[in-house]
């Protein structure tokens, strides 16, 4: 199947860092955590610090693969009364100030079930979103989100993980747009630190059914880490450590404090350092 995707910000991106030479640096934080306000303060601050792509999270009551960090998070947001409208526009107020950054929303299906997925589809362009990453709808249900999100101009972003086979991968990549999201652990998001020894070969398995980008996520925790994974992927996605980052900067009634915004941009700037110190002009 041929959609017509503008995937423009994203392509212009993964472009971007391979004319330098260099992995691209992926980083999540929940929208509303810890308030509407912080959360926007802290996306801006983001590409400044280094990220390439930005991903924000969907607050959901019930998540299935998010790890307590990010859990905590939407709970932390939900409670500030962050819902998808205002994540929106939240975004609508990111691209004020910001025209090129990649913006992914990852989260699950229910909050934009309920909200109309074509109400959605129609917001979710107008307001500057670039792709989907919706983790809880397998391609068997393609119908539901992932058919009308390309034809609406979005990205659908597919999770590939250890479990995924040869056989079974096709299935996944088929209608996945913008880069393929490969989770290099099993289970939840930052309860693990992955082999970094075998994401070089999952990410050269993945990359022979697909031309797209592959990033690979789940458990990086540091520059380090950053640069470990960045050797054989295309893309460097950080998530429960931004927010753990966050976290450890709030007062006892989990309220933003001075240190908040500083706190993400300096974990962002030495993830940023250790995807920049790993040269891949060689494979570019």
């Amino acid at each position: 199947m041929t959609n017509r995707i503008d995937t423009n910000r994203i392509e212009a991106r993964f472009q971007k860092c391979r004319q330098e030479g260099r992995a691209a640096l992926v980083t999540y934080v929940m929208a509303g955590d810890p308030d509407p306000e912080t959360s926007l303060d802290v996306l801006k601050s983001l590409p400044g610090a280094g990220a390439d792509i930005v991903e924000f999270g969907l607050p959901f009551t019930d998540p299935m693969a998010d790890g307590p960090a990010i859990q905590a998070a939407g709970l932390r947001a939900l409670k500030q009364g962050q819902d998808l409208a205002g994540t929106l526009a939240l975004i609508r107020r990111f691209r004020d100030e910001d025209a090129s950054t990649p913006v992914i929303l990852m989260g699950y299906f229910n909050p934009i079930f309920i909200y109309g997925v074509e109400r959605f589809l129609v917001d979710a362009k107008a307001a500057g979103v670039d792709g989907l990453i919706v983790v809880d709808l397998p391609p068997e249900e393609d119908d539901e989100l992932c058919l009308p999100a390309l034809q609406a101009g979005l990205a659908f972003i597919r999770l590939a993980t250890p479990t995924t086979d040869d056989k079974r991968l096709p299935a996944v990549l088929e209608n996945t747009a913008g880069f393929v999201y490969y989770v290099s652990i099993t289970g939840i998001t930052g309860m693990a630190t992955p082999d970094f020894g075998k994401v070089s070969t999952a990410v050269e398995r993945i990359k022979r059914h697909t031309p797209l980008p592959v990033v690979v996520g789940f458990g990086v925790k540091s520059g380090a880490h950053a640069a470990s994974v960045a050797q054989g992927a295309d893309g460097v996605v950080v998530g429960s450590a931004l927010i753990d980052a966050l976290k450890g900067t709030l007062d006892e009634n989990d309220r933003a404090t001075s240190r908040t915004v500083e706190a993400v941009t300096t974990l962002v700037k030495d993830l940023a350092a250790g995807v920049r110190s790993v040269s891949k002009k060689a494979a570019a």
